[in-house]
């Protein structure tokens, strides 16, 4: 099998060059964390490599990619030695993971959480850590949290039989799919969204542990390998509300089902389009007072470190149009597609959340353990940035919003970089029946449980 490193690379000229930290930034989407393999393939033995195992011939097939053009050349955007840091890493033999301990061993197996910051009163501890490239996730009422593995091709079941705050169970649900990264409830089924296609699982209450059967609802959708895998939520009016991204960096789709929010029926009818000039979005929510419609997009690459910004954007109602190709952040004209466009046209995004910070999941906290002051705020996971000199992002930052205006964007979670070495990469935020809420990191395979506790007052 040919290597195939989809991932985009870093273009950054990084002082220290470290094959393992450039693959872990940007190569682990799709081969896994540990080499594992998922929309690229297993990178962990030696039959996927099709030149000679050394590293001299490893590099210069990275510099040139394949013939077949699955896998880009890159030297025209990595240096040589970032090319050869990472040949060099391809062919050391993976290490256990930092978190694997001896049996009986009364380590610590999650050292790095004692860094991890949150307001007063929160903290962070680890629900699951056994589902790779964790990705969306639905909370059912049952306190059963079933998640997306993009690599894995699986969903998952993470069940709490304890009442412990940790899921000692995880099922799989289904297995075989092309890059899953949403799944959602609604009428007692969950619905799940692979690369082409949107499936349904009946009663998944009670035959999530039975290898149950998958329902095909829609499945013409695009096939891109850019932008192409899809996130899935229910909305408050009973339909599943679907994104399609740009299948490119910037280029003009006006006409194509590309760069646009969609939503249809639970049984796949009556697909129409709801939010346009979205570049790709993979977060979104609505209001759980008005019921308005929220939802994140990245902005645009190879426009420098700071420009353009990630959005968060507010559609009250379809037909929207929210800038892209034409106007990147709200307020750039695009270099490529700005002729005879102005931003202006185009509706303003509610917040500007950062450059590169790749903001993903949402969620609205309607929840009784956290302070009054939470209530109704909004979180977004930022999955962090790939291609800037200096990282951003790798966070969970609070919206607070009066009304549909955002007051302020301050930190709520941050701890996923450390000394500009990344521990996780946030993707999505989901809250439990006790009120407490989840974040899933496909970077360490993990599902993280953020609750709080009121500090005891001082005598």
């Amino acid at each position: 099998m040919p290597l195939v490193l989809l991932g985009p690379m870093s273009a950054r000229a990084a002082q220290v060059v470290d094959g393992a930290s450039i693959y872990a930034q940007n190569c682990m989407q799709c081969h896994g964390a540990s080499r594992e393999g998922g929309v690229g393939p297993n990178l962990t033995g030696a039959s996927w490599i099709q030149v000679e195992p050394k590293k001299e011939s490893l590099a210069r097939f990275i510099g040139q990619g394949s013939r077949d053009g699955r896998m880009p050349g890159w030297s025209k955007r990595l240096t040589q030695q970032q090319i050869g840091a990472v040949a060099e890493y391809l062919l050391t033999p993976p290490r256990p993971k930092s978190g694997d301990q001896a049996a009986g061993s009364t380590a610590d197996p999650y050292p790095e959480l004692k860094d991890f910051r949150l307001p007063v009163g929160f903290s962070i501890a680890v629900f699951s850590d056994k589902v790779p490239s964790a990705r969306g996730m639905a909370v059912a009422d049952s306190g059963i949290v079933y998640v997306a593995s993009r690599t894995a091709g699986k969903v998952f079941a993470l069940v709490d039989s304890t009442g412990r705050q940790v899921a000692d169970k995880v099922v799989t649900v289904a297995s075989g799919l092309d890059s899953p990264i949403g799944v959602t409830l609604l009428n007692g089924a969950l619905f799940v969204s692979e690369r082409f296609r949107v499936s349904r699982i009946d009663d998944i209450a009670h035959s999530y542990d039975k290898s149950p059967p998958l329902h095909v609802v829609k499945d013409d959708f695009p096939k891109d390998a850019w932008h192409g895998e899809k996130i899935i939520k229910a909305g408050p009016d009973g339909k599943l509300y679907i994104p399609i991204g740009a299948p490119c960096n910037s280029c003009d789709r006006e006409n194509e089902p590309h760069a646009k929010i969609h939503r249809m029926n639970p049984d796949g009818t009556q697909f129409e389009v709801y939010a346009r000039g979205v570049r790709n979005s993979v977060g979104f929510g609505w209001h759980p007072l008005t019921r308005e419609f929220w939802f994140t997009d990245n902005g645009r690459d190879m426009l420098g470190d700071n420009m353009p910004s990630d959005k968060l954007n507010h559609a009250p109602r379809p037909g929207m149009h929210f800038g892209f190709p034409y106007c990147q952040g709200g307020v750039l004209p695009d270099p490529e597609f700005q002729a005879g466009r102005q931003c202006s046209e185009f509706t303003e995004p509610a917040a500007k959340l950062g450059p590169h910070v790749a903001s993903l999941g949402l969620h609205f906290y309607t929840g009784q353990q956290f302070p009054q002051a939470y209530r109704n705020q909004l979180f977004i996971a930022e999955h962090g940035s790939w291609n800037r000199s200096q990282k951003i992002g790798y966070r969970v930052a609070l919206i607070t919003l009066y009304g549909d205006k955002v007051v302020s964007d301050t930190v709520f979670v941050e701890g996923f970089l450390q000394r500009e070495k990344v521990i996780g990469r946030p993707v999505d935020i989901a809250q439990l029946p006790d009120g407490s809420l989840l974040i899933s990191d496909d970077f360490a395979g993990r599902i993280y449980r953020v609750s709080y506790a009121a500090p005891p007052a001082e005598k």
